[in-house]
């Protein structure tokens, strides 16, 4: 089984998903939060997402993280490596909860992620795949140093529209 990296930033714990994240999961694909990543979806389709997540780890041995408040352990949303079975090439994906709109917490998460994924993965390059209307996710990417690469090939979301925007590797970005 492969061990998950623990990432500690100034205020929070990327860490492995588990079973004490279920519920703040289930609530979040429950809610318009997630209509940009398949949702909403129902109790049973949400927790299977997460299996997913988490079976990631093992299949290619990197894969998402429960972005947790260090303070309480508290579940403020997912953030990491995805590349599902298909996919053109692996994407730094962020999905966060209502507690933490606002506060910087996903750049804080995607900053972390993308550093490990170069520099412990050996990644020389990642993209992030983002729906046209999620105008946050747009500007994170490009916070986090992402341009469009109107070039990249991108999954099929039955039809729907996709950018695609590509993070520098770390050198790039100094």
């Amino acid at each position: 089984m492969i061990s998950v990296p623990v990432i500690e930033t100034e205020r929070l714990r990327l860490r492995a998903l588990g079973p004490q994240d279920i519920e703040a999961y289930v609530t979040f694909f429950a809610s318009d939060r997630s209509r940009f990543i398949g949702g909403p979806r129902p109790r049973r389709d949400a927790w299977r997402t997460l299996a997913t997540l988490i079976g990631h780890w093992q299949l290619r041995g990197w894969g998402p993280w429960a972005v947790a408040d260090k303070s309480d352990d508290r579940i403020l949303g997912t953030i990491g490596p995805w590349c599902p079975e298909g996919w053109p090439e692996p994407e730094m994906s962020w999905s966060v909860h209502d507690a933490a709109e606002g506060r910087g917490i996903a750049f804080e998460a995607a900053k972390a992620a993308l550093n490990h994924a170069f520099t412990s993965f050996g990644w020389s390059t990642a993209v992030s795949y983002i729906d046209p209307e999620n105008t946050r996710s747009i500007r994170l990417a490009e916070r986090l140093g992402a341009r469009p690469d109107p070039d990249a090939d991108h999954p099929d979301f039955d039809g729907k529209p996709c950018l695609v925007y590509r993070h520098p590797a770390p050198e790039a970005r100094s």
